[in-house]
């Protein structure tokens, strides 16, 4: 995220920024910043930490509803107090810039529209900054989840379908050593590097995972690994 203009917004007449857009600048994970937030409400003594924050939802691509959290200057500030080094500093003066130019906003006076063109034009004004954020901060939701790194259960999900489909093609060898599947192994998870872009299946991100159930369930060995399987068949005949 590198315009500091939507780093900090306007929710119910005060200058905050969320969770997701933390996460977002500093490259957290969201459920990380999330529990930075809980631990700190968890041990709070006065209601002046509890006014800091306060707890959301939004709306996943999937259709369901995940926690977050709104967050004042103060909040920002308490949080971000935890995050460290040069490029950390730099999101900070950032941040702190645009809550000083938020406040200044709100703060200022406001020239009220008085004739009707003047108000028809402010309406639409609204209307199309609206949609624009709201796109903004949909286009930043879906790129923090294809981006989000694989829940430990769906990785371990993932293995388990290798290993069925391992051991489904496996069958049409005959029986096999654990060195022979080894090869089979080898040549899956090659190919699930290489339709994904990543070194290793560690790397896999959400946005990868359909693309690669798919190849699982359609994956065939090569033609060299079918040759060397079938050249060890035949010498142990």
């Amino acid at each position: 995220m590198n315009d500091s203009n939507h780093l900090v917004i306007m929710h119910e007449q005060q200058a905050v920024t969320t969770s997701l857009q933390v996460a977002d600048a500093f490259g957290k994970q969201h459920k990380h910043v999330i529990e930075a937030i809980e631990s700190k409400l968890s041990t709070a003594e006065n209601s002046a930490l509890l006014e800091m924050f306060q707890e959301s939802t939004y709306q996943a691509r999937n259709g369901k509803l995940n926690k977050m959290y709104y967050m004042n200057r103060d909040g920002f500030t308490f949080i971000a107090m935890g995050f460290t080094g040069q490029k950390a500093d730099g999101f900070k003066l950032k941040y702190i810039s645009a809550f000083n130019q938020m406040e200044k906003t709100i703060k200022a006076p406001q020239q009220l529209p008085m004739t009707p063109q003047e108000k028809l034009e402010l309406l639409l004004q609204n209307v199309g900054d609206s949609n624009k954020k709201v796109d903004q901060l949909d286009k930043r939701l879906t790129s923090i989840e294809d981006n989000a790194p694989l829940s430990p259960g769906t990785y371990s999900f993932l293995s388990r379908r290798i290993s069925q489909r391992v051991g489904e093609v496996a069958r049409g060898f005959g029986r096999l050593s654990p060195k022979q599947r080894g090869q089979l192994f080898r040549d899956i998870n090659q190919g699930i590097k290489q339709i994904s872009g990543v070194d290793t299946r560690s790397q896999l991100r959400e946005k990868h995972y359909e693309e690669v159930m798919t190849f699982i369930q359609d994956w065939e060995p090569s033609t060299a690994t079918k040759t060397i399987l079938r050249q060890y068949v035949a010498e142990a005949e």
